[in-house]
C-alpha cells in the first residue's frame, strides 16, 4: 500500500470519529420530535404518536439526506482552505455531520414552537366543543323528551366553523335524528334546531 494511503485512512478515522453525531441524534431527536407533535399537536384535530413520529422520520430523513450535505458543501466551498494534516474528504463528512446535527436540533425546536404556538387555538377548540355539549345537555334536560334523553349518548358533533357546531342525538330506531346548531360565540351560547333529520357522518 501507497505510505500516502497508510497515513490516509487512519487519519481519515479519527475525523469521522470526530464527526459521528449526526445518525445517533437522528434517533433520539425523531423520538422526541414525535412525542412533541402528539403531546403538542400544531393542528386542533390533534396528531397520534406513531403518526408524528412518523412525519419525524420523514422530515429528518429530508433533514439529514438533501439539506445538510447541501449546506455542508457550500460552507466548504467558502472555507479559505482545508486544515492541514487532515484528509479533506474527511473534512467534509465531518462538517456535514455537524450541520445535520444542528439542522435536527432546530428541527425540534421549530416543532416545540409551532406546538406552543397552537396551544391557545386548541384549549379554546376544546372549550367551544365542551360549551356546546353543555348547552345540548341543558336542551336535553329542558325538553322533558323521553326518547331524546336515553339518546344522549348516541350525540355526534361535527365542528363547521370556529367555534360554530352542529350535533345530533339519535332516536330510538337510529335512522332518524335529531339535530340543532350550536354557536358558542354568542352568550349565552346560541342553540338553533336544525329540521334536517340526517346525522353528521354515516351510522352504522
Amino acid at each position: 500500500m501507497d505510505p500516502s494511503e497508510e497515513r490516509f485512512w487512519p487519519a481519515r478515522i479519527r475525523w469521522r470519529l470526530r464527526g459521528a453525531w449526526m445518525w445517533p441524534s437522528f434517533v433520539v431527536l425523531t423520538l422526541l420530535d414525535g412525542v412533541v407533535l402528539h403531546l403538542l399537536p400544531p393542528v386542533q384535530t390533534g396528531v397520534g404518536l406513531i403518526p408524528g413520529i412518523l412525519i419525524a422520520v420523514f422530515g429528518n430523513l429530508v433533514l439529514v439526506g438533501a439539506i445538510a450535505p447541501w449546506l455542508a458543501n457550500r460552507i466548504w466551498a467558502r472555507r479559505p482552505a482545508a486544515t492541514p494534516g487532515a484528509p479533506p474528504v474527511a473534512q467534509v463528512e465531518v462538517l456535514t455531520d455537524r450541520v445535520g446535527t444542528g439542522l435536527l436540533v432546530a428541527g425540534l425546536v421549530g416543532v416545540l414552537a409551532a406546538g406552543l404556538a397552537a396551544r391557545p387555538l386548541v384549549v379554546a377548540e376544546t372549550d367551544a366543543r365542551e360549551r356546546a355539549a353543555d348547552a345540548i345537555l341543558d336542551v336535553v334536560h329542558r325538553s322533558g323528551n323521553e326518547e331524546l334523553a336515553r339518546n344522549v349518548e348516541t350525540a355526534q358533533t361535527a365542528r363547521l366553523a370556529e367555534g360554530y357546531f352542529r350535533t345530533c342525538i339519535a332516536r330510538d330506531d337510529r335512522r332518524r335524528f335529531w339535530c340543532w346548531f350550536i354557536d358558542t360565540s354568542k352568550s349565552p351560547v346560541d342553540v338553533v334546531r336544525d329540521p334536517s333529520q340526517l346525522p353528521n357522518r354515516p351510522v352504522d
